[in-house]
């Protein structure tokens, strides 16, 4: 058994830790079978518990704002969705060495949104505009406001000015940096001053499940809240081009404003992964490459 209270981090969480939980706080579940899920976060470690539900667990102290905001939530958001979304139906604290509290939740039926499992990315991407938008309707009434919590999602671009300028100076010999700057400073320039509404914070392929090819659940609301939705359009980029990103931008229907922020997001989220290759050493990541050049190319088309 664990006995110190300072377990950390993704290589102190097995399924021996999960059942030794569960013995302890909720024994009506610990006789049912835990297993890791074919493809895991790292925020978090995801068993699945039985056949219906699962038990999240995050990996660092800067996860753990999200276990209770999830918790307090989903279940107030998820009815007005079109998909479901991860309903939790139990929180559970520190204990067994453990030192977060961590949650149980429903099981989501569904394979992670692979293009390959997609009947029409474009149909797909007018499901995933209509969630975001349905999310954006719901009563944003004392939501947890953009903030720490979120990543700062949700937040102005602002927040992230300093680190976006160090990544341009390292890779000043790898982009075109005077075209990357001018993304950023039309970022920072459109001001949001909308009203406050939901917010996902990281709606990316590995959060979208999919069954016979059509949209079937959103997860991992760990950096959602109530603030400026424009980070949530960075999929436009990330898995959406030509056809498929047309129909996300015709159906999600944003202002210019908003798109100059989250081209600002997938921005600064792409930078990042290449700054942190040049700084290693390593082959810029071709991903991120077709993003910055597919955001910048966004820009310039006006």
């Amino acid at each position: 058994m664990l006995s110190d209270t300072h377990l950390d981090g993704r290589a102190g969480i097995d399924a021996g830790l999960v059942k030794r939980l569960l013995a302890a706080q909720f024994p009506q579940w610990s006789d049912l079978p835990v297993t890791p899920v074919e493809v895991d976060g790292w925020d978090n470690r995801t068993y699945r518990l039985g056949e219906e539900l699962t038990v999240r667990l995050p990996t660092a102290p800067g996860y753990v704002p999200a276990v209770e905001k999830e918790h307090r939530w989903l279940s107030v958001i998820g009815p007005h969705l079109p998909v479901p979304i991860p309903v939790s139906v139990a929180l559970g604290k520190p204990g067994e060495g453990y030192p977060h509290p961590w949650s149980i939740r429903r099981w989501l039926d569904g394979d992670t949104a692979r293009p390959d499992r997609i009947a029409d990315l474009s149909t797909f991407a007018e499901e995933v505009a209509d969630f975001l938008l349905a999310l954006q309707r719901v009563d944003a009434t004392n939501g947890p406001t953009a903030g720490e919590h979120s990543f700062y999602r949700g937040a102005p671009p602002a927040y992230y000015d300093d680190e976006t300028r160090r990544c341009l100076r390292t890779l000043e010999d790898h982009l075109d940096i005077d075209r990357a700057t001018a993304v950023w400073n039309a970022a920072l320039a459109a001001e949001w001053r909308g009203r406050p509404v939901w917010f996902h914070g990281d709606v990316a392929q590995g959060n979208l499940l999919v069954r016979d090819g059509r949209l079937a659940a959103v997860i991992d609301f760990g950096t959602s809240g109530v603030g400026d939705p424009a980070c949530d359009l960075v999929i436009a980029w990330t898995m959406f081009a030509g056809p498929s990103r047309e129909a996300f931008r015709r159906t999600v229907a944003q202002d210019d404003g908003t798109w100059a922020r989250a081209r600002g997001w997938a921005l600064w989220k792409a930078l990042l992964g290449l700054a942190q290759d040049a700084e290693q050493g390593r082959p810029l990541a071709a991903g991120n490459l077709r993003v910055v050049e597919e955001v910048l190319a966004d820009h310039e088309s006006g």
